[in-house]
């Protein structure tokens, strides 16, 4: 047998084991119904964490929606008063 073809026999066996490898670590080890694993567990917890998030953003954009409407109001009053207190003056 020549160099070439030992390499290739090597090199057909590694990739081999590694496929098998990659293969034995996407199957499922725990057998239980219903059962989460780490990645699907931290899924969850990153979904919860969003929506709280969202929640709160939520309650900040309307006390912020408030205050910019009660700013509002009395910009609007202040200019009414400057507006009477001008026809005042004339």
């Amino acid at each position: 047998m020549n160099t070439t073809n030992s390499f290739r026999s090597i090199a057909k066996l590694l990739s081999l084991a590694c496929l098998m490898a990659a293969m034995a670590g996407c199957q499922k080890t725990d057998t239980t119904a219903g059962a989460e694993g780490p990645a699907e567990t931290a899924g969850a917890q990153i979904d919860k964490a969003a929506v709280k998030a969202g929640e709160q953003l939520n309650k900040l954009a309307e006390q912020a929606g408030k205050g910019l409407e009660k700013a509002g109001e009395k910009l609007q009053s202040a200019a009414q008063e400057a507006q009477k207190s001008e026809h005042q003056e004339k």
